[in-house]
This record gives C-alpha cells, structure tokens and sequence, in this order.
C-alpha cells in the first residue's frame, strides 16, 4: 500500500492547483482563436510578458460570429457586462488554473495584476548590533568513544620498495621509435591493473548500510483447463409452511417496506416507459450527422466508407466468402450462398435462383459490375496470385471450378465504356430473362469430375505459391515458370485434395479428337467461354489425396479451415538467371502449360510441408502433407504430428500472421488462439470465453499486435497486443444486425486502408480503418516478437509446474496406500448375507413409496 501514496497526493495536488479565485475565469483558447486575438502561446505572451488586453468589443463580434464555437462562449455574460473597454488576458504557462489562459473578470483584479504593490522593506535600526555567537562549554556524553572506534588508524607496518636499474644500462644511449597513434586510444597507453591469480585476499568483513522497504510484485496467470469434466448439482427449493407465510404477510416490517418502496418502484416504471434511462446522450451527439462539422473532433473508431447490396442477387441470401480484387482499386468479389432456412423450405413453389459470385466496386456501389455463373453455392474462392484473371473456387457439391475473366478485365477498370458491348453475350446467359440486364454473366472454364471431388461441400481453397510445387507423393519441386499451378482443397469428407490445372505430359500432344494442339492464343467460344482450362472440364482429377485419420482412436478428422507457410525462394539467383538466359523463352499461358517429366525436378528440402487444420469438432491439427509407404509398398498418408482441442465449435478460422511466418491465429467458438509453429505443447495465447460466437478473424496488414474478431451479434473486437492483453482494446458494437460471416483487409495506399465485413443478411460493408489501427508505432515487430518469446516461455514453465504436481500427487498417493493397514478378506458367505440385507431394505423402501403413491396392488404384495 505505501506505493499508491505518491498517486494520491498528487492528484489532491492537481484539484487543489485547478481552484481559482472569483474573479478569474481560466480558458481554452485554440490556435485560431489565438492568432484572431493576436495572443499566440510563445510568441505573442511569453512567460516573461503574459498580460494582453482585448477589446470588449471584439470578444463581443467573436461570440455573436461563431455562438457556442466561440472559445468566449462560457464567459459570455461576464464580458457584457465588463464595465471597461478592454479586458486583461493572461497567459498561464505553468497552467497554475488547470488551462493555458485565464480571464480577468474585474477592473480592480486587472489593476491589482498589472500594477501589483511593491514589497515593503523592514526598517534597520542603527542601534541593533550583530554579534558573533559565543561557543559554549563542551560537556563529553561518551560520543567521542564511538567516533574513535569507527575513525581509521594505521596498525600494520608500512612495506617499502627499493626500485633500481642495472648497472650496465646507466648512460646507455637511448633508441626511440614511431608509434601510430590510431593503435590506442587517444595516444594514451595505460598498464591497466589485473588480478594475479597467484594470491588473493580474503575479506573478512566489511561495513554496509541498509534500508527495508516493502517490494512490490506485479504478477498475472492464465488458468488453462486441460482436462474437462462432468459437474453436476442437486438442489432443493426451500419452502414455507402455510403458516410462515401467513406470518410474513401479516408482518409489520413487510408492510412498512412496500409503503416506502412504492412511491419510488412506480416512478421508476413510470420513466422506464416514457424514456430508455440507460441510453447515452453524448455517444448519439457523436453519432448525429451535425457532429461531421464539428471542429476537434478526432474518430479513433473504425468508419463507414461504402455498403454494396443489390436486391436481384443478394437479396434473402448469405455471403460465404469475400475476397478484395489484388489489382484494380475498390473491386470486391463476394460469393453468395442460400440460407438454411431455405434449404429445408416445404412450400410448393420451388425458385431455383442460380449461384453467383458477384463483384462490386467503390465508384457504383448500387449496381453488381460482373456475375461469376457457378454450378452450385461457392463456399470458398480464391484469386490466382500468379494471374489474377484466374478464379478458383469449391462447390456446395464438393466440386472444383475456374473461371478466366481476362476478357472483362477492362470492364472492372472502367477505362472503356464500350467494354460491355463485346465483352459478354448477355441475351446467352440472362438468369432473370431480363432483356434489360447490362450485368455481364461470365460461365466458368472447368470444372471437377464429380466421381473425383469432394463428398461434401469443399469449406477451404487455396492456391499453391509460385515459388514451388508438388509431386503425386506430395514432395515440394522447383517450379520451373514461377507461376501458380496447383490448388490446395479441404471438405469435411475428411480429405484434402491437390489439383493441378495443367495438361498431362501424355495428352500434351493430341487433342481428344487425335489433331494435334495448334499454337495458339486463348480463344472464345461461340458462348463466350474461354477455353483456358477446356482439358481439364468434367475430367479434372486431383493429383493426390491426404486423408486426416485420428491419433489414438479410429476415425478421421473432417477439416474446416487449413493453412501452410508459404515459401519464398531464397536460392541461388545467378544460377536461375543464367538458365533463362539459355531458355530465353517466354512464360506461356495456362491452356499450354504441360506438367514436366518427373526427371527434370529439382527437389526443395527447405519447403516446410506441415499444415495447420481446424476440424468441426474445434480441433487444431497439425499435419505433414507428404505421402509415404508402407512395407507393402501401399501409398498411405502420415498420421497427425499433434491434436490439440481448444476450441468449443466448428473452427472458421486459420491464418498465418502476415509478419511472422510461425504465428497462427485460430478462432472458433467462443474463443481465439495463438499458436506458434514449432511449439508443440499447446497455444501460446488463449482467450478467454466470450458472451457471443467468435465467427471470423484475421490479422491486420500493416501492425503486427493488431487483430480482428467478428462476433454472432454483428459485433467487431478490435485486439492490440501491446495496449491489453487480456480484453480487445476497442469494441465495434453494432456493425450490423446478423451474423458477421467474413472479415477481410486490404491495404489501398500507405495512408488508406479497409477493412470488408459480410453478414448473414447479404449486405456488404467497407469501413475505412483509423490510423490509430494501421500506423505502427516504433520497433513495433520487435516488441511483439518478444511478447510471444514471454508467452512461450510461461507455457513452458506451467507444463513443467504441472508434470511436476502430478508426479509429486502421484507419489503421496502411493505413500497413502503404502500407510493404510491391509483390510480383511470377508468370507464369501458373509458377503452373500450383507447382500441380502441390502436388498431386502430396498425391497421394504419399494413397498412404502408405492402405498405412499396408492400404486401397491393386492397383486404386487403377494409377489
């Protein structure tokens, strides 16, 4: 308790400094009213010269132009009837009245400031002379014993040294030498004393001073439940006998009570209706659209920059996925999905709308820019990072589909207005019959065998890095193109697949029809589809499958969300620029990609092939994607590294921070964690439980410490590490009224950011992120970095707190049971009759519950 004593007397301190006398009024004077007025802090009013006298009638034009924006506002009647012409403005530079400025509201207290009376001087008698004063008598108490202990006296012998020089050097002549200056410091050359290790000298005591004090520790923990347990409470109501209760109502207090407490229950409920009591006033002036003009204002909140709907497509639906253009400024893709309230809909009518992705962008918000035709609801899509023309995405059905929509790519820039006239057949595919609709409809390349996909609906796509890809054994190769050729699929049939979207090596040379390939550019078809990926349509295989079976019990896991690091070639970049320079070829397009023979690879061993899986019963496992053999020589998949259960639900979320490439951000149920690659024994970071369902999160693009969490409510917390840890930092209620379903940032400039949020409602949102929230503060990644070292360090020390309570539990129950005295061994007869006797009781116990409950029967007792 001693340390708060400090910070009690210093706030005293600052609300006694902020007492004012009567006539003084102190201000806050902004920098417009200062150079208005003439009176700028530290150049106008200094602390040597602080007084500036103000025309009444200035102030007066001031109030009367700006009304309560006038910085004169508080003191308005004051200065009307100020009886003098000017008035004294002072400058408080130590902020003595708690403000920069005060006003002197009175002509005596101006007088008194600016002619302030002079000090009196005391009159010198000549007649008092100073004498010195005389010393008086010592008188000895005994103090002169302890200073003659303590006082330090010579008792051992002084040692004295004879230093000589040999004779024969006396009148030698002497050699001098150059010697660089640069070799020691400063010219100096110092014998610098050490320690002979050849004696030493033992100190027997030594003389020192201490002073108490009381230590203070700030200290913190994080309780981690690792075993779950069944609890269960009995209770019984307590009742009154009619009696009591008769007594309680007749009771004199009772009565007394409700005569005081009624007059107040009912005005109470009488305001309830007649206004919300609990409604904040100064947040709803915030909020009003008068507030946008209102100078000072600073928004540390994130805010509303642009919505998309459109009641033709999103309209009753879900958004499942959205995903920002990676190119073209404010185009936002969204796939659109029903709700299930409509899957198990039993009316007659059937409307089978059709399945869409659908893009917007900033400069027409109300009306869709392109449709993306699919053949059932995409739960997932991603754009290709190689070529962002290229979209993959996964069915309902648990198939694969592309598109190519390098033919609107002019549309979405709108640099040509008569784009839309050649880019698309849209009379061909008008999903509502609407002669009217300009919206082009683009019909997807290719799609999966439905033999080879999925069994369920595909939850989670990505796209393989161009820096490497994959075998048909799952073994990380040098990508010849440097172009992304291979997608990564999940689906809750417990597999994850790897397709390829390049020609086999065998089919490379003739068509289905025999004809060879000519060489040629992506061509339209007569319904305006590109044939990029026509090899691959309705017989697109995956190039391998990796089936996710359970550690230490049968089954598999059925896997939501995944997420791999992704690699970036650090090789050997001569060597890569040599062999283009003898290839001197360039990249083809997708539709003449071949897979190369399995000779030409070069392997990668630096590849790191593990991934991270977020399963639907809210398991996190940790996985390698290679395939292996067995004696047999069967193809089979490993089995998990590591399962982890942390969260309560299904898990929508795995991301890999942008920054760190071994920190993952996994959310699901009524949590979110923090996991660190290489860390084997659980999260380092665990929330704690929350009111509301955490549907989505992910990781901010330009602060490492900052992260994302969508809510059920339609609530955003907004986390930062290095403001709390322990609870967000900020909380964005009411974003919107249903359930957030995705959350996605994008970085338009060094200096604007978004931040897309979905719903449940259709409804797309783009907030403008503050710069409170993108502008990282100094050495930002490195204090982060060694927060989550000091996280991983406590995770280690608790498990070693843990084994070592268990083995010490362990060990006092096997010295309990060494202790206790060996019990007898009953006989078996005398078991058989304490069996019956127990079982006779319960046969009694019967009979007197069901004669209690008039169900014994005549018939009953004589069996």
């Amino acid at each position: 308790m001693p340390a708060k004593s400090p910070k009690s007397a210093a706030s005293s301190a600052g609300s006694k400094r902020r007492d004012h006398p009567e006539d003084v009024s102190p201000l806050v004077l902004t920098s417009a009213t200062q150079e208005l007025f003439g009176c700028c802090a530290d150049e106008d009013v200094t602390g040597e010269s602080p007084y500036k006298l103000l025309k009444k009638d200035n102030i007066i034009q001031d109030i009367k132009r700006r009304a309560a924006v006038s910085d004169f506002s508080p003191v308005k009647q004051i200065v009307l009837d100020y009886p003098d012409d000017e008035i004294l403005l002072v400058f408080d530079r130590d902020f003595t009245y708690g403000h920069s400025f005060y006003l002197v509201l009175t002509p005596e207290a101006k007088d008194r400031i600016l002619n302030p009376p002079e000090a009196e001087i005391p009159e010198v008698v000549d007649c008092e002379v100073n004498k010195t004063p005389e010393p008086k008598q010592w008188i000895s108490l005994g103090s002169e014993l302890e200073i003659d202990e303590e006082s330090f006296k010579e008792t051992r012998e002084k040692l004295w040294y004879k230093f000589s020089r040999m004779r024969r050097k006396f009148g030698a002549p002497v050699c001098f030498f150059d010697r660089n200056t640069a070799d020691v410091r400063d010219g100096y050359l110092e014998c610098a004393s050490y320690q002979d290790s050849r004696f030493s000298i033992k100190q027997m005591r030594r003389d020192c001073g201490m002073q108490a004090v009381p230590t203070l520790q700030s200290s913190s923990a994080q309780t981690q439940w690792r075993h779950h347990r069944n609890m269960f409470t009995q209770y019984k109501p307590r009742e009154l006998i009619e009696e009591e209760i008769e007594n309680v109502l007749q009771s004199e207090s009772l009565k007394n009570f409700c005569n005081s407490v009624t007059f107040s229950v009912l005005q109470a409920l009488q305001q309830e209706e007649i206004m919300n009591v609990f409604f904040d006033d100064w947040k709803a002036l915030e909020a009003s659209p008068e507030a946008d003009n209102w100078s000072g204002k600073v928004s540390e909140g994130m805010m509303l920059y642009q919505a998309f709907t459109d009641q033709t497509y999103t309209k009753d639906r879900r958004i499942s996925c959205i995903n920002w253009h990676p190119t073209i400024y404010g185009v936002i893709a969204v796939a659109l999905t029903e709700k299930k309230e409509e899957w198990f809909n039993e009316s007659t009518t059937f409307d089978a709308r059709p399945s869409l992705i659908v893009f917007f962008c900033f400069s027409d918000p109300f009306n869709p820019q392109l449709l993306l035709e699919c053949p059932d609801d995409i739960f997932a899509f991603e754009f290709c990072p190689s070529d962002p023309n290229i979209i993959v995405g996964g069915c309902m059905n648990g198939q694969v589909v592309l598109w190519d929509i390098s033919a609107h790519i002019m549309l979405l820039q709108g640099t040509q207005s008569s784009v839309k006239k050649v880019s698309v057949d849209t009379e061909t595919f008008d999903l509502g019959d609407n002669k009217g609709n300009k919206t082009p409809v683009v019909r997807y390349c290719a799609v999966s065998a439905v033999d080879s996909s999925h069994k369920a609906r595909i939850t989670d796509v990505q796209w393989l890095p161009p820096t490497f890809e994959v075998t048909r054994m799952g073994n990380p190769v040098e990508n010849k193109y440097n172009t992304s050729v291979q997608v990564v699929t999940c689906s809750p049939d417990c597999a994850i697949l790897f397709w390829d979207v390049r020609l086999p090596r065998l089919l490379s040379q003739y068509s289905s029809d025999g004809r060879p390939i000519a060489d040629q550019k992506t061509q339209m078809t007569p319904y305006s589809v590109p044939d990029t990926f026509k090899h691959l349509d309705r017989t697109w295989k995956p190039l391998f499958r990796v089936s996710l079976p359970k550690i230490n019990t049968s089954g598999e896991y059925a896997p939501l969300r995944f997420n791999f690091e992704h690699y970036s070639d650090n090789g050997d970049t001569e060597r890569k620029a040599d062999e283009n320079d003898d290839q001197s070829e360039i990249i083809p397009g997708y539709s003449k990609l071949r897979i190369p023979s399995a000779k030409t690879h070069r392997a990668l061993e630096d590849v790191n092939t593990k991934l991270y899986i977020g399963t639907e019963d809210g398991e996190i496992v940790y996985i390698d994607w290679k395939l292996g053999k067995d004696d047999s020589g069967r193809v089979h998949s490993a089995k998990p590294l590591h399962c982890y259960s942390v969260h309560h639900w299904l898990v929508n979320t795995v991301q890999r921070s942008p920054f760190y490439k071994d920190i993952i951000l996994t959310t699901g149920g009524w949590n979110f964690a923090i996991w660190k690659e290489g860390v084997m024994d659980g999260p380092i970071i665990l929330s704690p439980s929350s009111e509301q369902v955490c549907t989505v999160g992910c990781w901010s693009l330009s602060r490492p410490a900052v992260f994302f969490i969508g809510k059920d409510d339609g609530s955003i917390d907004v986390w930062d590490l290095l403001e709390k840890t322990s609870e967000p930092a900020r909380v964005h209620a009411h974003i919107t009224n249903a359930k957030i379903t995705s959350i996605k940032p994008w970085s338009a400039s060094p200096k604007q950011h978004f931040l897309a949020v979905t719903d449940d409602l259709g409804m797309v949102r783009v907030f403008e992120i503050p710069k409170t929230l993108y502008m990282p503060s100094r050495n930002e990644s490195a204090s982060v970095k060694k927060y989550f070292e000091l996280e991983e360090n406590r995770l280690n020390d608790y498990l070693k707190r843990d084994e070592l309570w268990a083995r010490q539990k362990k060990e006092a129950d096997d010295l309990n049971r060494k202790m206790e005295p060996s019990k007898p061994v009953k006989p078996l007869q005398e078991t058989e009759d304490i069996n019956m006797n127990e079982y006779s009781d319960f046969l009694k116990l019967e009979e007197n519950i069901l004669k209690g409950i008039s169900l014994w029967t005549a018939t009953a007792d004589t069996q």
